[in-house]
């Protein structure tokens, strides 16, 4: 994606994620922020690394640079003209209707830039919804994914993470994939318009599917799955374990590892359908089993003999468990030294997409407010970075 220019406009997560996505695959991301205050994240601690910087802001943002910007202004608003000018895509999630009163809305920009790639992120899209602020947990739960999340006897809870922001910034990456292929085959932009609450629905997969296929309302089941068995964390005799039988062949290999191969043979078990079925008796002969032993033991026999099984880890241990794998779970960006201070590097979670020619290149760490500012409005069509 080299020669690739995105004015980016957004912030919080949603739009920083896709952004640094597509930074990190060699687009020259220009972060714009507000004057004083910036993108709000960068409030958002604790936690802060050394240098009292906001984690929440570093995990999105690298790859970039930042400009301040006073859009309430004319000289504001010209220096961010002169930015779209240069750029190839724009992003950005302010309220619906804000980016129009400030004369920067897709259709007066498509008007002086037809090449444009205009990418709007929302909360509820920009007709009745509207107005209804785009916040993670309220998607969360008014798109019904808290109703599908927790115990069935508890209350309905959040993931652990704001995975509807996650999700819609990967929809609006794709997006702006899209639309640069249409662009190279035409040469025409196009408004790319995604949401939080549909990206949500989507993303409920088989869950939405038995809705509007079937009408079935799914309800909350803990771990457990509605259509598989065994198919959820179960205690063993020091931490829980994740079980992920997904077929009738993983189960036999299951029950033979527990040393009861009888279990394959019990009609209650027989088949996935009869476990679904009998999954309460399932859970508790399963539980009697596991208690003989830890979740480490039973993870190392059970994957040796072919059943999908891990202990439930802390996040140290889950990057500890992917560098074991060799896979990138932490690389460090090398950071030039300011103002005569040391140099040292910037921790930060790899990109999750390995490519053979073009693969994720990591050049700037997460920018200071107004970083780059100078630099940009100096020369606002420079690609400085490659």
């Amino acid at each position: 994606m080299h020669g690739l220019r995105i004015a980016d406009f957004s912030r919080v997560l949603a739009g920083p994620y896709a952004t640094m996505l597509l930074a990190d695959l060699g687009a020259d991301v220009v972060k714009v922020e507000r004057p004083g205050i910036g993108d709000e994240t960068r409030a958002w601690h604790p936690p802060a690394d050394e240098d009292g910087t906001s984690t929440y802001f570093l995990s999105v943002n690298r790859n970039k640079r930042s400009v301040v910007l006073d859009l309430t202004t004319e000289a504001g608003l010209e220096q961010a003209r002169s930015l779209i000018a240069a750029s190839d895509v724009l992003v950005e999630n302010f309220r619906p209707g804000t980016m129009e009163r400030l004369g920067l809305g897709h259709a007066e920009l498509r008007a002086r830039h037809p090449e444009l790639i205009y990418c709007s992120i929302s909360g509820f899209g920009s007709g009745e919804g509207a107005a209804i602020p785009g916040y993670d947990l309220l998607v969360q739960a008014v798109g019904g994914l808290m109703s599908v999340t927790g115990t069935a006897d508890g209350e309905p809870v959040k993931a652990g993470v704001a995975l509807v922001d996650v999700i819609t910034g990967l929809h609006a990456s794709l997006g702006i994939l899209a639309a640069l292929r249409h662009r190279d085959a035409t040469g025409e932009g196009q408004l790319v318009e995604v949401n939080l609450l549909g990206s949500l629905l989507s993303a409920m997969v088989n869950q939405a599917s038995a809705f509007a296929v079937a009408g079935v309302v799914p309800g909350r089941m803990g771990n457990a799955h509605p259509s598989i068995a065994p198919y959820e964390t179960l205690p063993t005799a020091d931490r829980p374990i994740a079980l992920a039988v997904g077929n009738d062949r993983q189960f036999g290999a299951l029950a033979e590892v527990l040393g009861d191969p009888g279990l394959a043979l019990d009609d209650r078990f027989r088949t996935n359908a009869d476990r679904v079925a009998h999954r309460v008796e399932l859970r508790d002969t399963l539980t009697e089993r596991l208690g003989a032993a830890g979740a480490d033991h039973w993870s190392t026999v059970l994957l040796a003999a072919g059943v999908p099984a891990g202990p439930v880890n802390t996040l140290d241990d889950a990057f500890a468990f992917a560098h074991k794998l060799g896979l990138p779970g932490i690389v460090d960006i090398p950071a030039a030294p300011a103002d005569g201070a040391e140099a040292r590097p910037f921790r930060q979670v790899a990109h999750p997409i390995g490519l053979s020619g073009t693969p994720a290149r990591y050049r700037l760490p997460p920018p200071s407010l107004g970083q780059h500012t100078a630099q940009i409005l100096n020369a606002p069509s420079d690609h400085p970075i490659s």
